[in-house]
């Protein structure tokens, strides 16, 4: 496809984190942007005062006049969350408008770059961040489309200079967070592919963890003659991934051709020698908690080498980075009271989450409010959520988010509060949450989970502040 040929965009979901950046990329680009979203969020509300037009009601009045009018220089992108019977959704297809998912946009805007993907069940969106930041830092200049709002910059799309100014003759380098969800990451055929794991997730759409793992395994072979595959050790071998040149390995262990050594905390930073194998980068500092972050940043270095980032600059930028919206992100922090907000929605990630907290705050009393997202995802890992969530000392469990899903039988909080062997544990609705808190005695507090608790976020940090000044 020629984008030179488009004048409007129209996305079908358009409040969503990878749909956003699209959007934000080709309202950049000049085109005339709008969309549909069901829920008004501060996302939407930034796209607005963007310039980009978003109604919230499924009407097909509401869309505008020249995208009906001129219908050959329409591109509509839609999400695989937007249901088939959508009315918008269904006019485009009955009118035969150029109609395409988010993933296959994403990969035709890369098909002309050099594309460093980033893909694992979890660690993705930080490490394609930590990648794209240490290269703005360096001054190799990218544009990145990622699965989050990063601290340092503000938004989840970095623009290329070169873009901004309309210089595309030279090969463009692009950083994309690549989505297992749908297979969309199979769109991309990358030029550098990082794989941070394959812990089982989506079972709706792969429906068992053996077809995700062949998925993943196709996307590691997707990568360009010449290119590089960076995996965590142990990935490799799950994935069946041959030992070649153009492969190599990170983890925590020095059995990896990329880890981590000497890790400590001071002054709640950790502190790490990344060893290459080319040499030893000592004394990094990375302000993001968590060893699970430690990992991410040793995928990054691996792959600001191969792009020939100088290791002074690796190590400033690691210094630098803020972290993502919702990614271990601190809203209260105090000696005497902590609340951290996280996105954490599978298992593993919430392990990952907890085990860095009690970390950070050993002596802490640790309390996690969670708020399961889908159904399917639930019932399919009930046993490994509550494995999970014994980690913490008082848990605090919501409803169930649904987002695209209807309820299941049998599946609900309720059935996963009977599994999880915590003494102190209560099921409590939103509408009572902030009364819940008050009323307990909080020393660090988790919000986790990927549905709609980022709504709470605000008013917790409120009610907790409030604490704070009166003591």
């Amino acid at each position: 496809m020629n984008f030179d040929n488009i004048k409007y965009v129209y996305f079908l979901g358009i409040g969503g984190i990878g749909m956003s950046a699209l959007a934000r990329y080709f309202n950049a680009m000049g085109k005339s942007v709008s969309g549909y979203d069901k829920t008004k969020t501060s996302l939407t509300d930034e796209l607005v005062s963007e310039g980009i037009e978003v109604h919230f009601d499924d009407d097909i009045e509401s869309i505008k006049s020249e995208i009906k009018k001129e219908k050959s220089e329409v591109l509509v992108v839609f999400t695989p969350a937007i249901p088939k019977e959508h009315s918008e959704l269904k006019y485009f297809q009955k009118n035969n408008y150029i109609i395409k998912k988010r993933a296959e946009v994403l990969g035709m805007i890369t098909e002309q770059s050099f594309t460093i993907a980033v893909a694992g069940t979890h660690g993705k969106t930080t490490t394609s961040s930590l990648i794209a930041h240490i290269l703005k830092s360096s001054e190799v200049d990218c544009t990145a489309f990622l699965g989050g709002i990063t601290q340092n910059y503000g938004t989840n799309l970095l623009l290329s200079e070169k873009l901004k100014k309309k210089k595309s003759k030279i090969k463009p380098i692009v950083v994309v967070e690549a989505d297992e969800y749908d297979r969309s990451f199979l769109t991309l055929h990358p030029d550098i592919a990082v794989i941070t794991s394959v812990d089982a997730d989506h079972l709706d759409i792969y429906g068992d963890k053996k077809q995700m793992e062949e998925s993943y395994a196709q996307f590691a072979k997707q990568v360009k003659d010449g290119g590089l595959l960076v995996i965590k050790k142990g990935v490799d071998k799950v994935l069946l991934v041959e030992k070649n040149e153009n492969k190599v390995t990170y983890s925590l262990q020095h059995s990896s051709d990329y880890y981590a050594r000497k890790i400590a905390i001071k002054k709640g930073e950790y502190i790490f020698d990344v060893v290459t194998p080319e040499q030893a980068i000592r004394g990094i500092v990375l302000g993001i908690p968590g060893k699970h972050n430690v990992e991410n940043a040793v995928a990054s270095v691996a792959v600001a080498q191969h792009m020939n980032v100088f290791s002074g600059n690796i190590k400033n930028a690691l210094a630098t980075f803020k972290g993502v919206k919702r990614r271990f992100e601190y809203h209260v922090k105090t000696s005497n009271l902590v609340y951290i907000d996280d996105y954490a929605h599978h298992p593993e990630e919430l392990r990952a989450c907890i085990s860095a907290v009690k970390e950070m705050y050993p002596q802490k009393k640790i309390t996690g409010v969670f708020q399961p997202h889908l159904f399917t995802r639930t019932r399919d890992f009930a046993n490994e959520f509550a494995r999970s969530l014994e980690l913490l000392d008082e848990l605090i469990l919501l409803d169930i988010y649904p987002a695209r899903e209807k309820p299941i039988e049998g599946v609900t909080s309720e059935m996963l509060l009977e599994k999880v062997r915590t003494k102190n544990k209560k099921l409590v609705s939103k509408k009572e949450l902030i009364k819940e808190i008050k009323d307990r005695e909080v020393e660090v507090l988790i919000t986790l989970g990927a549905g709609d608790i980022d709504t709470l976020v605000e008013p917790i940090k409120n009610e907790l502040l409030s604490r704070v000044k009166k003591n």
